[in-house]
């Protein structure tokens, strides 16, 4: 069953155009990367998506036409977003933080602290004090709180240690194994991609220039669309 269906999706910053026709559709249960280089539309795809910007076009999440509704009533059909650059609460705690987003659901911060037990040893502590690695999964942990059917990561291992990178790879493979949980995953790596996404989509100069299953995708089309 398709979840969200984005169709001929256009946007601009003002005057300045940033999206020409963005196609894709996510089914439920499905992990769809969301892929390009640097200043293609990626993050404002998401941006439209969540209703953060006015856009056109067709824009529909589980059933419901998204374009008239503002941020807060999409985030309430069951979009979670885990935005670029974390955007934690400061000068809230780790608790604090998980509370302000929580809905009811299967999601609590029991489960949320045991998925990301670096959140439980740390439930006191300032959002602010926190490691960049440590924010990111606050950010995750607070997305999830909010019991999506979708979770939208935008370049959630961006500027991390590799490390940290992989315990958030490994946290992507376990929600897809064990919720079953639908995600849209921006990001630059394609290896870790290819273990956790089912689908793929490319976007250049703000259009979809390739779509399919993520095993098909080639490297004569991965070196022109993302290779640098």
């Amino acid at each position: 069953m398709t979840l969200l269906r984005v169709e001929n999706l256009t946007a601009s910053y003002g005057a300045s155009q940033a999206l020409f026709g963005v196609d894709f559709t996510l089914a439920e249960g499905e992990v769809l990367a969301l892929m390009g280089r640097n200043g293609m539309g990626k993050t404002t795809t998401v941006k439209a998506i969540c209703r953060m910007i006015p856009s056109q076009g067709g824009l529909h999440f589980a059933g419901q036409n998204l374009h008239h509704l503002p941020s807060f009533r999409a985030a309430r059909f069951g979009l979670g977003l885990v935005p670029e650059g974390r955007r934690c609460f400061a000068s809230l705690t780790v608790a604090e933080n998980l509370i302000a987003a929580a809905r009811p659901g299967h999601w609590t911060m029991a489960r949320v602290t045991e998925l990301l037990p670096r959140l439980g040893e740390r439930t006191g502590q300032r959002a602010a004090s926190l490691s960049g690695g440590e924010q990111q999964m606050l950010a995750i942990g607070r997305a999830l709180m909010t019991n999506p059917r979708l979770l939208i990561l935008d370049e959630a291992t961006e500027g991390l240690a590799p490390l940290i990178r992989a315990e958030i790879w490994a946290t992507i493979a376990q929600l897809k194994h064990d919720s079953g949980m639908s995600i849209l995953v921006i990001d630059k790596s394609l290896r870790e991609l290819g273990q956790v996404a089912d689908s793929a989509v490319i976007l250049a100069r703000g259009k979809t220039v390739w779509s399919g299953a993520m095993e098909d995708l080639s490297a004569d089309v991965s070196e022109a669309y993302i290779g640098v």
